[in-house]
């Protein structure tokens, strides 16, 4: 528990204030998802008058402490992990009078904590985009946390998970179901049965966590059911498909010259201001022979961040050398012109799914969302 005041605010090693995205559509699509005043100023160091008021803050009473400024009652932040069918939703970013994740997840938990919730994300996904493991981190008062345990005393953080899955799944949309065979729903009970959006764990973390900047890499894979593959209907929305075998060998060469650090234009969409450096930490299509993928053609990818669009481009690129049209040689080449004029073709967003989000060990969090942010101060994750 942490708690902060309107006043002199210096930040902490690691900490910055977050952009809040803007109205309209193209607003919140060029703004970094950051987490407010209370995510952006968390860990912050307080000095003179703010730190003893704030000291004070935590010894208050609740009575006394829900009389004090907004800013200057004890917090707590919460990480929250969850999964979600992207078919019906126009991406991750909030946009007024379209239906997206990060508006219902919002609407949701400000609903039941009562007070205004600000998300911050670890990976902002475009419209069509699923995600088996999405993380999230937001900050709010002591009381309103405190408050979730009720008369009996339970598990402020499983109380919070419970009631926001009854809302998300009140609010889904009727021709959505719950993905398990995608594992959408494996983070946690299959408590979402009919949502697309499934809350699988809630827990107090530190005031460090960050859970867009703490991340060390994402994980995407993009599924294919090319000529060799079975078309089951039945993923038609999370699956691409196509009539033509693919030359997996050969979309594997074509990856290797990409892997590492490079400037990634070429497959980027990129957003004012923002970098687009990546490093490619791991890339490589394959054909499962088992599991759920059993058949397919799947391309994993993995790296420290993905600018806007980049996973896409990389999936859009390697297709076209799977299918002849291109040299393996033609993705290296791409990537070498750093130019737009150019750009990878983007493949259809119904076939990426957010895999997985990674984090150091806790103690490392501040020290990693500090090396991140001199990076990536403007970027944004795809």
């Amino acid at each position: 528990m942490f708690g902060y005041r309107d006043c002199v605010v210096e930040p902490a090693s690691g900490a910055e204030a977050g952009a809040e995205p803007a109205g309209g559509a193209e607003a919140a699509e060029m703004q970094i998802e950051g987490g407010g005043e209370a995510g952006g100023l968390a860990g912050a160091h307080l000095e003179g008058a703010c730190a003893e008021e704030a000291a004070g803050a935590g010894a208050q009473t609740p009575q006394l402490a829900a009389n004090l400024p907004a800013a200057l009652r004890p917090k707590v932040r919460v990480r929250m992990d969850l999964a979600y069918d992207g078919t019906f939703f126009r991406g991750w970013a909030a946009q007024p009078g379209l239906r997206t994740v990060q508006g219902e997840l919002t609407e949701a938990l400000s609903t039941i904590l009562r007070v205004p919730v600000q998300l911050t994300v670890a990976g902002r996904t475009d419209a069509g985009v699923h995600a088996s493991h999405q993380v999230v981190h937001f900050d709010v008062d002591d009381e309103a946390w405190q408050a979730l345990s009720g008369r009996n005393g339970v598990d402020p953080a499983q109380a919070l998970r419970r009631r926001a899955q009854a809302l998300l799944k009140r609010a889904a949309n009727p021709k959505t179901t719950s993905r398990p065979e995608l594992g959408l729903v494996a983070l946690g009970e299959s408590a979402g049965n009919g949502a697309d959006i499934v809350v699988g764990a809630v827990s107090q973390v530190g005031g460090d966590f960050d859970a867009r900047f703490s991340a060390l890499r994402r994980t995407y894979r993009y599924r294919v059911a090319d000529g060799v593959a079975r078309h089951d209907p039945r993923l038609r929305s999370s699956v691409l498909w196509t009539d033509q075998e693919l030359d997996l060998e050969a979309m594997n060469r074509s990856l290797q010259p990409l892997l590492g650090e490079h400037e990634f234009l070429s497959y980027c969409k990129p957003r004012q201001g923002a970098s687009t450096i990546r490093s490619l930490l791991a890339a490589a299509w394959s054909r499962p022979e088992s599991g759920v993928d059993a058949g397919l053609a799947v391309f994993e990818v993995s790296a420290d961040a993905f600018c806007h669009h980049m996973v896409r481009s990389l999936v859009g690129a390697t297709l076209t050398v799977g299918q002849g049209r291109n040299s393996e040689e033609w993705p290296a080449e791409l990537l070498a012109r750093r130019s737009r004029e150019l750009a990878a073709p983007l493949a259809p967003a119904h076939g990426l799914t957010l895999e997985a989000i990674t984090y150091p060990e806790p103690r490392r969090w501040a020290e990693q969302a500090q090396a991140a942010r001199v990076l990536r101060t403007s970027a944004a994750d795809d």
